[in-house]
């Protein structure tokens, strides 16, 4: 009796085994991701956790196209040099299938210019800049989170509805601060031509001098002031402000300080009446959110912050992306998310086909401290859709493409 070759049987036996062994194990969707995770810890941390959520219950229903879904997640250091550099190890050593990411607008535009030149699929799902969509925009990046034009756009008619003439201005001096002041500027001088911005104060981003900003607010005398701080810059300027009396007899509209990440630092010092966007997770009473704010609570034991939704929202994206191409090929995913819908704990949303900027829309209303913690009151949520610039606007600012 002939006796197989030893390879012959070796193959064989494998092949045999790949048929046994079940489908999702015979390899992983990688997801890519790079964000400032020592920079900015209180939105990214929140982050991070809705990412593993969504990954959780991606994998615990079987996982995608027939396979497990990891994250690989790298800290660009708050440095457009370093997450480039962490895209490239992704895609040409780590092997993975998409990227996502990026917190900072600087670094949002510098990974936006890399999914251009490398021609592969990028879903940005936090930076702020209208530029990642439209003037640097290209087809393979996608944006998750509203835009400084749109979130501006949520507070102008709040603004205009103030009637107040004088305004000052006080933001990051980066490419988000800069873009939010710019727009908000543009949006309320055409609705109130006869507006004044009295000044503007501009400190480095994490470097903020409170006191000399806070002076020179003062000595402006505005009638009302956009502020556009965040994070640790906010929470100076709140506690200078509040011991200078700069607030008292002023509206102040505020963008992303009714976010808890931003808000709960503040505790007993959280102004009051200031109008803000933000996230009032205690309150919001849809079924989407109520079924997200369950799983999230029972997998950390903790509430979700914006950056838990922004994760979470993130990756299901992805998910839904890779259903519908039925692929993680980057030409097939460009192509699906083209109007692609996902249901989000905000509701659902739709990447516009425009503009591969997606609707998710935000809160706003007002600010108020109750018992030594600051709270949003009077919200409302704005569908992303109706404050996005038309059809035609998007073509020209998207001209370079």
């Amino acid at each position: 009796m002939l006796r197989r070759p030893r390879l012959l049987q070796s193959a064989t036996a494998a092949t045999m085994l790949a048929f046994l062994v079940p489908v999702h194990a015979q390899g992983v969707i990688k997801i890519g991701e790079i964000n400032s995770y020592k920079a900015q810890p209180a939105f990214l941390e929140p982050y991070k956790k809705g990412m593993e959520l969504a990954v959780e219950e991606i994998n615990a229903s079987g996982g995608l196209l027939g396979k497990k879904v990891r994250l690989v997640i790298r800290d660009d250091n708050a440095n457009p040099g370093d997450a480039v550099r962490a895209a490239e190890e992704l895609v040409s050593r780590e092997k993975v299938d998409v990227l996502t990411g990026s917190f900072l607008s600087h670094i949002g535009l510098a990974l936006t210019d890399f999914a251009r030149q490398k021609k592969f699929f990028f879903l940005a799902s936090e930076p702020l800049t209208d530029k990642i969509v439209w003037q640097n925009g290209n087809r393979y990046t996608y944006r998750l989170r509203p835009s400084t034009y749109m979130q501006v756009s949520m507070v102008v008619p709040e603004a205009v509805a103030l009637k107040k003439k004088r305004w000052a201005l006080v933001y990051p001096n980066y490419e988000y601060g800069q873009s939010a002041v710019a727009t908000f500027k543009q949006l309320l001088k055409a609705a109130q031509p006869d507006v004044e911005f009295v000044t503007e104060q501009a400190p480095p981003l994490g470097k903020v001098d409170s006191g000399s900003v806070v002076q020179a607010l003062a000595d402006a005398r505005p009638d009302a002031i956009f502020n556009v701080l965040f994070g640790a810059d906010l929470s100076k300027f709140v506690r200078e402000g509040n011991t200078r009396g700069l607030f008292q007899g002023r509206e102040v509209v505020s963008l992303l300080t009714g976010e808890p990440e931003y808000m709960d630092p503040l505790k007993d010092e959280a102004p009051n009446g200031w109008i803000v966007t933000g996230y009032p997770w205690y309150g919001i009473q849809t079924p989407e959110h109520k079924t997200f704010y369950t799983a999230y609570q029972a997998r950390f034991k903790d509430y979700p912050r914006l950056g838990s939704v922004v994760g979470y929202s993130a990756i299901k994206s992805l998910a839904e992306g890779m259903k519908k191409a039925g692929s993680t090929d980057t030409e097939k995913l460009v192509a699906a998310f083209k109007g692609l819908q996902v249901s989000t704990p905000f509701g659902p949303i739709v990447y516009r086909p425009e503009d591969n900027q997606s609707t998710m829309g935000g809160y706003v209303g007002r600010t108020r401290n109750e018992g030594g913690k600051g709270v949003m009151v009077n919200y409302r949520y704005i569908d992303g859709a109706k404050v996005q610039p038309s059809n035609d606007e998007v073509k020209k600012m998207r001209a370079a493409e």
